[in-house]
């Protein structure tokens, strides 16, 4: 048979993941990330239900408010029309829920939080009483539970909800959250059996809850990391088949995959989203069509990527390549692209892929969150001018709302907000993998590890004030254990320097010895400030893992309060715009200010060159991070 007529969803023979997720918590935050994490849980995320109550108090969607035929409308907190519009996407409030519970339990984790621990637990106790006997968790009564031949909810709901009960079970280790997330997965088996059903389709190409349902795989492969139950890898490729089967569209369908020239058209998040779903598919299966598929749509990815990182879709991809100024992207497709590449490192152990998740998170992800106060800008562009509702102080669109800062977002929906409570326990959660004997460090940050290898306790602290400083230093506490210390080797650093013995690769810093007592082993890597291009052609500035941007004055406006005290909505408009550009060969410098730096642009309203600040992206709201050739 010829490779191109040949099954692509066909088992060759399953790819075993290159590394190992340790069990949620095992990676507990400090410094920072912690900070960050707690100031999350006192603000937005701690206090969403009571910001956005209609959605979550109100509407006990898993259980007693399951949907039935006799539901015609719900408070959704979306924009909208009556009618159809709102039947379609009465599945979103479990997202809304299901998201938020997700990042809430996980930070709660995290950071310890007695308060915030007894409120996860009296909601996980809940969620376990909503099960029926025949194991079905979910937001269907028994007359409409998988029985749609259009949009519908019933995978995606599960997923938002079982990726969170999952990391509170690998937490807890309470048999009864993993006996509930097992027989709910087997319900869903049960009801949408391997290669005889399509859980994907629909009368129509335009779907949402449906097409965000493929996330499914989260829960298959994570389940299957904990139980070892190699039908649920089977079932995710089953899951990708019967997508890249049905009319929908979509761009992660295997056809349009192949297709390496088409671009990516479809609504973001589902986008970058299912780029996991099909690395699980392909790993299912060691296809090697589906192999190809994952690169060229990497590709494609790569055509939409700004220079923070930040994947456009503004909410869609529309066709377009990424850009600075004109195009945003979404926080829901943040989180959601920096969760597939920490997935595709998982997999592949290839160091690309966490210098992709890293400067995603460290710049566009950080630099989308208000950098004082608790909200998120729903959409952000890469060269923020203005933030005041429409791109860039766009007007034309009346009902565009999404460029701004607010704790909530319920005049567009709820959920970027969610995701921004979910992206930092994910990032941390892939702070440190294991490979065989060895421990990897893979994304940088304080934290310690707390895990046991070859049978022995071990515990490695990070101290560092990482991104600012690239200086780290990994405190081992041993007790006798034999293993391998793994450092990844960044493609930003332009040297490594360690203070003992150590195997150096292209990829890592590897140290293998007997461990006792307390070890301590300190690592730089140095740094240079570069000056780079986007797909444009227009220059940006990087230090390290960081973008930098010249930051520009605002003033503020709040535009919403909330009955909550501290919480409102808010806009920016610049005190006084002034877009400069760049004349190749200009030296950047460091200034006095630690992580600020000065270099000469171009002014471009009086033609003269000036000395202009640059600072990370994370610590800014109005700014500029690329400057076109003053030469062209």
């Amino acid at each position: 048979m010829h490779a191109q007529t040949a099954d692509p969803f066909r088992i060759h023979q399953r790819i075993p993941e290159k590394m190992q997720l340790l069990p949620f918590g095992s990676i507990r935050p400090e410094g920072w990330l912690k900070a960050q994490l707690q100031q999350d849980l006192n603000g937005f995320l701690g206090h969403l239900d009571s910001l956005a109550p209609d959605l979550i108090l109100k509407d006990d969607i898993y259980g007693k408010d399951r949907l039935t035929r006799k539901v015609k409308s719900k408070e959704l907190g979306a924009l909208g029309e009556g009618g159809d519009w709102q039947v379609q996407f009465l599945w979103w409030n479990s997202e809304t829920q299901g998201n938020w519970w997700d990042g809430y339990i996980r930070s709660a984790i995290l950071t310890q939080d007695p308060y915030h621990l007894k409120r996860v637990k009296t909601h996980i106790d809940r969620i376990l009483a909503t099960q029926d006997a025949d194991g079905y968790l979910g937001i269907y009564d028994k007359e409409l539970r998988y029985k749609f031949d259009n949009e519908n909810g019933e995978l995606w709901s599960k997923a938002t909800l079982l990726r969170g009960l999952l990391a509170w079970y690998e937490y807890s280790r309470d048999p009864a959250v993993l006996k509930a997330v097992e027989r709910a997965v087997k319900n869903v088996m049960d009801n949408y059996p391997i290669n005889r059903s399509h859980p994907f389709y629909s009368i129509k190409p335009n779907v949402g809850g449906l097409s965000h349902g493929l996330a499914f795989t989260d829960v298959l492969e994570s389940l299957y990391r904990i139980n070892g139950n190699k039908s649920l890898l089977e079932y995710a490729l089953f899951c990708y088949k019967d997508f890249s089967n049905q009319t929908l569209n979509e761009d992660a369908q295997y056809s349009k995959l192949l297709q390496k020239d088409l671009p990516l058209k479809g609504h973001g998040v589902h986008t970058y989203e299912h780029l996991r779903s099909l690395a699980a598919a392909c790993y299912a299966s060691g296809s090697p069509e589906l192999a190809k598929a994952m690169d060229n749509f990497l590709y494609k990815i790569s055509q939409t990527t700004t220079a923070t990182g930040g994947p456009v879709g503004d909410e869609w991809i529309g066709g377009g390549k990424a850009d600075a100024t004109n195009r945003g992207y979404e926080y829901c497709s943040l989180h959601e692209l920096m969760h597939s590449y920490t997935e595709l490192y998982l997999k592949s152990g290839q160091n690309s892929f966490a210098d992709k998740a890293e400067r995603l998170f460290l710049n566009a992800a950080q630099g989308a969150r208000h950098p004082e106060k608790s909200c998120i800008a729903y959409l952000k562009t890469d060269n923020s001018y203005f933030m005041t509702g429409g791109l860039n102080g766009d007007t034309s669109v009346k009902t565009q709302t999404r460029y701004k800062y607010s704790p909530v977002h319920q005049d567009a929906a709820v959920c970027c907000v969610p995701n921004a409570g979910r992206i930092t326990p994910y990032y941390i959660q892939n702070m440190w993998l294991k490979e065989k004997d060895a421990l990897v460090a893979t994304l940088f940050g304080p934290n310690e590890l707390k895990t046991t290898i070859n049978g022995k306790p071990v515990s490695i602290r990070e101290e560092t004030s990482f991104p600012n400083n690239q200086t780290i230093r990994f405190i081992v506490n041993g007790a006798d254990a034999n293993f391998t210390l793994k450092i990844r080797k960044p493609a930003w650093a332009k040297a490594v320097t360690v203070d003992q013995p150590a195997v150096q690769t292209d990829d890592f810093i590897i140290i293998r010895k007997k461990w006792k007592g307390q070890q301590v082993i300190t690592i730089e890597f140095k740094s240079e400030l570069e000056t780079e291009k986007d797909l444009n052609g227009e220059y940006f500035f990087t230090y390290g893992p960081l973008v930098l941007a010249h930051p520009l004055a605002g003033i503020s406006k709040q535009t919403k309060t909330f009955p909550l005290p501290g919480y409102a909505d808010l806009a920016y408009q610049p005190e006084n715009l002034v877009i400069y550009r760049y004349q190749p060969g200009q030296p950047v410098q460091s200034t006095t200010q630690p992580g600020q730096f000065t270099v000469t642009l171009v002014n471009s309203k009086t033609g003269q060159p000036e000395p202009v600040t640059l600072e990370p992206v994370g610590k800014t709201i109005l700014r500029q991070v690329t400057f076109k050739d003053q030469e062209k």
